[in-house]
């Protein structure tokens, strides 16, 4: 095993001291009295040395898309340009701040323009809002428009339709706008019509469809979903976790669906994971616009200001107006593809999806015959010894892959869900593939103590569960014994 992740003792940051640090006293005078602390913050006092140094042998133990290969499925890992982030640190990019001036962020507001209607071009939506943090935020923002909507046309309707195949955000953000739920079952892996149709009524406000669905399954039959939910009176959601597989193929659009969301830190390449940055910009048809959150970012003649004349809006989704900084990532990306290369990136993903499925199906199931889209399942049922799925996981950490989705579609018995992501070599699969088969094949032993070279062993997850140390009060208590 060639691949052994650093480790270090490494304390927390409260814990640190240096004793060659020294304050900067800040003069008395250069504050109103009013603001002057009466006590002095609870924040380390070290010096820049201390701190890199802390922070990088932090960043040692971890793993991202810089440091090998993340087919963390549904998630979209995908290694991010560094131009990317060159632009976006520019100073006059970094630097400015949403409450100057119009006039002083023309450039800022033309960027968000162009972003706004280059992503309506690719969903096939009129009108794209970029408020939404991220995914879920995005969902919450079209349940909050389908609401709007329904009651705008005096339409009761408290009923948002999910399949079975959903990501768990769809029915959490339906619920958080105050919408029963209704899940119906697949049939083959994709939406049974008839399940569909009978489960419509004149209390359905939309139905949330993420296409192609989380076991890598292009639903075939969209029109014909769109046909039974619209001739209901619902509205047709489409969950944008997915758009890495149709850039330039198909849209939403073109599917029959009236609002949708992007993961911009997912199809687009900027950085994401541990909780951010995000952004999930939510697009509408013609018909919704004057539901839009207020502001857009709106062009008259040369210039270009924010736009807060929108009749029906649902109001501000955002302290601001979204993460400028995510935006202008997803923008060079964008400019950087082109048309072309954004349909050749989507191409790559599904070639890869499927090399790499075809490799893995040698030696696990994969359930639903067929081609797959981005991404695929495979599933761990039929391992023997008590050997699960997560054991497969935690293993691979030692070849020094990050390990899967696992247990999630729902659907699937001890499933793994696999996304190479277009950005991948065949040689970063073949390995990829030969060390998961490998790990199959190991004994119950070796699994069930894995990982083994990691910085962390295997922790309990229940305990993990029940002990949440969300922060430093958090770690106190728990080290004094005050939570159990």
């Amino acid at each position: 095993m060639s691949y052994r992740q650093a480790k270090h003792d490494e304390p927390l940051i409260y814990e640190l001291t240096c004793d060659d640090a020294k304050e900067i006293p800040i003069p008395s005078d250069l504050l109103p009295e009013g603001l002057v602390r009466k006590q002095t913050p609870n924040i380390p006092g070290l010096c820049e040395r201390d701190l890199v140094r802390h922070f990088v042998a932090l960043s040692q133990m971890n793993f991202g898309v810089d440091s090998g290969f993340y087919p963390l499925g549904s998630c979209t890992m995908k290694y991010n340009p560094k131009i990317n982030e060159e632009i976006a640190a520019l100073t006059k990019a970094s630097t400015i701040h949403p409450g100057q001036p119009i006039s002083q962020i023309q450039g800022t507001l033309q960027i968000m323009y162009e972003l706004q209607e280059m992503l309506a071009i690719i969903t096939g939506m009129g009108a794209v809002s970029l408020q939404p943090a991220a995914g879920a935020h995005g969902e919450f923002t079209g349940m909050l428009i389908t609401r709007a909507y329904h009651e705008k046309h005096g339409q009761d309707r408290n009923q948002v339709i999910l399949p079975d195949t959903s990501h768990g955000t769809n029915p959490a953000s339906a619920a958080m706008v105050g919408y029963d739920i209704l899940t119906i079952p697949s049939k083959e892996g994709k939406v049974d019509l008839d399940a569909l149709a009978s489960a419509v009524s004149d209390k359905t406000a939309a139905f949330m469809l993420t296409n192609p669905n989380t076991l890598g399954i292009f639903e075939p039959e969209a029109d014909d979903i769109a046909d039974i939910v619209h001739e209901a009176g619902g509205l047709m959601y489409y969950d944008g976790a997915n758009m890495n597989a149709i850039m330039g193929k198909t849209s939403p659009g073109k599917l029959g669906f009236d609002i949708v969301h992007l993961n911009l830190h997912k199809t687009f390449a900027t950085p994401h994971g541990g909780g951010g940055p995000g952004s999930g910009p939510v697009g509408v048809i013609k018909e919704l616009e004057n539901f839009l959150p207020a502001p857009v970012a709106a062009k008259c003649g040369d210039g270009y200001y924010l736009n807060y004349d929108i009749p029906d809006t649902i109001g501000k989704v955002h302290g601001f107006h979204g993460n400028w900084g995510v935006f202008l990532k997803a923008y060079t990306y964008i400019l950087s593809l082109g048309a072309d290369g954004l349909t050749q990136a989507s191409e790559r993903a599904v070639l890869n999806s499927n090399y790499l499925r075809a490799l893995v199906e040698k030696f696990m199931d994969v359930p639903y015959p067929g081609l797959r889209k981005h991404e695929f399942v495979a599933s761990g049922s039929s391992l023997e010894n008590d050997v699960r799925t997560m054991d497969l996981a935690k293993r691979l950490i030692d070849h020094g892959y990050h390990p899967p989705t696992v247990y999630f579609p729902l659907i699937v018995d001890e499933s793994m869900m696999i996304e190479p992501t277009e950005t991948e070599s065949k040689a970063t699969l073949d390995g990829f593939a030969r060390a998961l088969e490998n790990v199959v094949n190991e004994p119950a032993e070796v699994l069930h103590d894995a990982p083994r070279n990691a910085s962390v062993r295997r922790v309990s997850e229940a305990e993990a569960a029940k002990n949440l140390i969300l922060s430093y009060k958090d770690y106190l208590e728990f080290q004094g014994g005050s939570r159990v």
